[in-house]
């Protein structure tokens, strides 16, 4: 099992109607045939002081293995929320673990 944790810091001019946008492309990667499980989410109301709540959006995608992976990130759909919506990153952090 793999998985795909992605943090998004968007950039602070980006209004909620693109932020409404970029959330619904984030959802078309659901229907990637080799996501396992799929979650999109906002930060969580916590208040601790280990708990990140600086991020605007998290993805976290579990694939079956390496080979899943790996057609995830060269699909058309995944492709094309990069070549959409890159212009709205500030920062992004990756985590991927087995």
């Amino acid at each position: 099992m793999i998985a795909h944790h992605v943090l998004f810091w968007l950039k602070a001019d980006t209004t909620e109607e693109q932020k409404v946008a970029f959330k619904n492309s984030l959802q078309t990667l659901e229907n990637i045939e080799v996501v396992k499980t799929f979650h999109v989410g906002t930060p969580a109301p916590i208040e601790r002081a280990v708990v990140d709540t600086t991020y605007t959006f998290s993805l976290l995608l579990l694939f079956e293995d390496m080979a899943a992976h790996d057609v995830y990130q060269v699909h058309p759909l995944h492709k094309a929320f990069l070549d959409e919506f890159r212009v709205f990153f500030e920062k992004v952090v990756i985590y991927d673990a087995n």
